[in-house]
């Protein structure tokens, strides 16, 4: 088998890259090694930046993410017992985000792929990839107990962080950075109406929460919880009693509990691999980074990843150029050490650590009364939060990126 872009992941970055190079007249085939109900399975983040919704609009798969997605103008900082709004409209002139679960744009994504007969190879077993330093790539795998080899010009790596892509890599060509956070989030999910219409960030002295939602009647709260934690230590009441401890008043006495639909601890690490492209293999996504979840910016930098991918692998075969190829890695990683750096700072605003001593406390505490007090360190926490522009930090007079080839997109 053969075709020009093999996908290995068949997550939110794979099928967005499969379908925005579908669109664009490239043909792709994507290779998972999970089944579908599986990869719909995974409860991840759901706030999404500008730069997401557009180019999820030029996939063409946005209309049920306009129809049921909640525009956010704003969210609370709650701290010392008080919530303060960071109004992210006024700040930002103009702009929000749009709270819409990841879980729902993989189940768009995956069906946009199914009506435009595309093949994604779902449970393939033993995948491999081959040749990725030289002019014939390939994948091989195993399905149903039968091998199978499928030959690519270039390999796009959106396999996540523990995927086959980068760790077929030469240790010797790859530099990776790494910080593990000495806490992870416990999470849980409910058929309940949010707290509060907007997202609610908590510095608590019990440690961090997050009051969050998927819809008006899904909601998603978090907890800072010890690494040493399980879930089964955490039932339902003791996670809506903790929950109601670090809330203000207020909100304490509005939250709506109810049966949890889904619950896990996940760990944070600020993680970034340099470069993102071996020869004809691509990095994208996971597979080359993952930000702490506070600030939620790890779908969204996957998808401004993928917009680069796609922008240069059509430049390559509609204008016959590598420009776009040769500039993938920096232009990734540019856009990604931002985000690295706000994620690190807004988690360490935020969070509880251990051995935190009282001035630390009083530092954190500061820099919070700072920042919903000042216009300019407010507008500097919004316009991180709503995303960066594409060309942020480009010489004066340099234009923006083109929009994913626009013209063949809007066929």
């Amino acid at each position: 088998m053969r075709t020009q872009v093999a996908i290995i992941g068949a997550g939110p970055s794979g099928l967005l890259l499969g379908q925005l190079l579908q669109r664009a007249g490239i043909d792709n085939v994507i290779v998972e090694r999970h089944s579908a109900e599986h990869v719909l399975g995974r409860i991840r983040a759901g706030v999404l930046e500008q730069v997401t919704v557009d180019v999820l609009d030029a996939a063409g798969v946005g209309q049920r993410m306009h129809a049921e997605g909640l525009v956010h103008e704003g969210f609370d900082l709650l701290f010392q017992g008080q919530r303060h709004r960071i109004d992210l409209k006024h700040l930002t002139g103009g702009k929000t985000v749009l709270v819409y679960g990841q879980t729902e744009v993989t189940r768009d994504l995956m069906a946009a792929r199914r009506a435009s007969g595309l093949r994604t190879i779902y449970e393939a077993a033993d995948v491999a990839i081959h040749d990725f330093d030289g002019p014939q790539p390939c994948v091989t795998y195993t399905q149903d107990g039968q091998s199978h080899r499928l030959q690519a010009d270039y390999i796009a790596g959106c396999d996540g962080f523990h995927g086959v892509c980068r760790a077929s890599v030469p240790r010797s060509a790859i530099t990776e950075y790494e910080k593990v956070y000495p806490f992870g989030w416990l999470g849980l999910l409910s058929d309940t109406p949010p707290v509060h219409h907007e997202l609610i960030y908590v510095n608590s002295p019990r440690g961090f929460a997050l009051c969050s939602m998927r819809s008006r009647t899904r909601s998603r709260y978090y907890l800072q919880v010890p690494l040493s934690h399980t879930v089964e230590q955490w039932s339902d009441q003791a996670f809506w009693d903790e929950l109601r401890r670090r809330l203000d008043p207020a909100a304490a006495d509005t939250l709506v509990t109810g049966p949890a639909l889904e619950k896990s601890i996940a760990p944070l690490r600020s993680f970034v691999s340099e470069p993102m492209r071996f020869g004809r293999l691509l990095l994208a996504g996971d597979a080359a980074h993952i930000v702490p979840p506070t600030g939620a910016k790890g779908l969204n930098l996957a998808a401004s990843d993928v917009r680069f991918l796609a922008d240069a692998l059509i430049e390559h075969y509609h204008e016959r150029s590598d420009a776009g190829l040769n500039a993938y890695s920096q232009r990734c990683l540019q856009r990604i050490w931002r985000a690295e750096r706000f994620s690190w700072w807004f988690t360490h605003l935020m969070h509880r650590f251990p051995q935190q001593d009282a001035i630390a406390e009083k530092l954190q505490e500061a820099e919070l009364d700072y920042l919903v007090h000042s216009e300019a360190g407010a507008r500097t926490l919004a316009e991180n939060y709503v995303g960066l522009p594409l060309d942020f930090g480009a010489p004066r007079g340099q234009a923006a990126p083109p929009a994913p080839a626009a013209a063949l997109l809007a066929r």
